[in-house]
Order: C-alpha cells, then sequence, then structure tokens
C-alpha cells in the first residue's frame, strides 16, 4: 500500500499519531529531501530506507512506489512539509498511480495555507488557492489576469526573494486591496501582517510565507447601458476605444474579447 503523509510545516510536534505510526510501520519512505527528512524522523527515533521523490524524478519514484507495493511492501510518501502534492512534488505521482490503477491513501495533517487563512481572518467560505505563480514575470501577469473578478480570497506561496515582485504585479493587475503576509506557522516568530498592496510589505523578510489578497468587489451593473452603449459612452468621456474596452471589461467583469466583438463599429 502507498500512503501520503502529511509531515509537520513548523513545530515538529504538530504530527498526527497515526502519521507517526505508518512511518514506524513503513518498509521505505520516498521524501522531498533525504536529510530534510532524517531530521524529522530522528526526533521521534524513526530509522527507515530513503528514497528520492522530487519535482524532476517523479515518474521514476511512481515506478518504484508501483513495483515495491506490488511486492507487498508499506511505501509512505512525504514532502520537506505539510502535504504532499500541495505546492510540493506529488502531483505527478498520483496521476501515474490512477493510470496505472494502483491504490494508495492519504493522511490529514498540516497544511500551510489553511492555517494561513484562518490567522489572516479574511472570508473563507469560498478561497482560491493559487500558489505559486509561474517564474517569468508576462506569465505571472497572464496568471494574475485570471483571477482579477474572482471574488473569493486568492492565496499565494511565495518565496522571500518575490514577495516584492508578486506584491507589485498583483496592485498592477487586481489594483489596490488589502493583503496579509503570514508567516512561520507554528514557530516561535510566526506573525500575520496587514497592509494594502499600494502600501507594500514592510515586515520581516525571513522564513516560510503565505500571501493573501482579498477578493474582487462585486461590480455594480453598468447603468442598464448594453455593452455596446457601455463603450461608447465611456468614449465619449474622452477615452480611447482600447482604454475605453479595457475599463468597461473590468467594470462588467467580463473578458475584453467578448467586448470587442460587439464593438466593431465604434
Amino acid at each position: 500500500m502507498i500512503t501520503f503523509v502529511a509531515t509537520p510545516i513548523g513545530n515538529l510536534k504538530d504530527i498526527t499519531l497515526r502519521a507517526l505510526e505508518e512511518l514506524r510501520a513503513a518498509d521505505v519512505i520516498f521524501c522531498e529531501d533525504t536529510r530534510h527528512t532524517v531530521h524529522l524522523l530522528s526526533a521521534y527515533d524513526i530509522k527507515k530506507p530513503l528514497l528520492s521523490c522530487h519535482k524532476f524524478n517523479e515518474r521514476e519514484a511512481a515506478q518504484k512506489m508501483i513495483a515495491l507495493s506490488r511486492e507487498g511492501k508499506r511505501v509512505a510518501v512525504v514532502s520537506d512539509a505539510g502535504m504532499p502534492v500541495i505546492s510540493d512534488p506529488g502531483s505527478a505521482v498520483c496521476r501515474i498511480l490512477k493510470e496505472e490503477g494502483e491504490p494508495y491513501t492519504v493522511l490529514p495533517g498540516a497544511c500551510a495555507f489553511v492555517c494561513a487563512l484562518v490567522l489572516s481572518a479574511f472570508p473563507a467560505d469560498k478561497f482560491t488557492f493559487v500558489g505559486f505563480l509561474p517564474d517569468k514575470t508576462s506569465q505571472r501577469r497572464e496568471e494574475l489576469k485570471r483571477y482579477a473578478h474572482v471574488r473569493n480570497t486568492l492565496i499565494f506561496h511565495v518565496a522571500p526573494h518575490d514577495l516584492d515582485d508578486y506584491v507589485g504585479l498583483l496592485l498592477e493587475e487586481l489594483g489596490d486591496r488589502r493583503a496579509c503576509v503570514v508567516r512561520e506557522i507554528s514557530k516561535l516568530h510566526e506573525e500575520s501582517v496587514f497592509f494594502r498592496l499600494s502600501e507594500g510589505y514592510a515586515g520581516e523578510r525571513r522564513g516560510e510565507f503565505i500571501l493573501l489578497v482579498e477578493g474582487a468587489e462585486e461590480q455594480a451593473p453598468a447603468c442598464g447601458l448594453s455593452p455596446r452603449e457601455h463603450v461608447a459612452a465611456l468614449m465619449a468621456e474622452g477615452l480611447d476605444k482600447k482604454e475605453a474596452l479595457k475599463r468597461a471589461a473590468k467594470e462588467r467583469g467580463v473578458p475584453k474579447s467578448e467586448l470587442y466583438k460587439q464593438t466593431l463599429d465604434l
């Protein structure tokens, strides 16, 4: 059997009793970084064979897991911290296991973005977990455009050295909104820092970061105007067509291309 096991995101005491039982019973443990996992296992006097499962070898690792499981071995899968698969290696492994018809299960436990959502006090009835944005700025912009009109709380994983870039791009693509950085969850220096995107983040830059941003405000109907009338009214105010389309699309919460088709004669 293959079991994905959540591990602590900070305080080692946050590991569950079931997780310890599974790690002690496992014949082999696949982990993101063997050096990191050894530290956790040593704290609980657990000694097991460790194999790597990181983002560059998931397919190979999955095949090894399947072979071991079919031999009757008990296989545990962990990441460095938190829930495997969630912004960590494991997604490709799960897909391959499903394709191969190999059963697996998961033991619940710590998940950083869920803890951050609670600490932020932002609306949690509906939220959108974005995770890490792409590496390239152009790709980040395109990704953020998809969330410009989402009214759910937006949640991002972010490395400390990328934080200012994230905040700047969020301000440009989403407008000025309330934001919260939660860092060092469950550790000694845990804190939640609130700010507006226009102000920027002025807190400590060390540790693990979760960035939360409030969702878009619900747009009021554009005074009963049709899409064509809306764009025409903005052009009458002095905007060129390109800017009028952009603003009308934002106000109506629709793609700009949708309005373009209806305003070809303007």
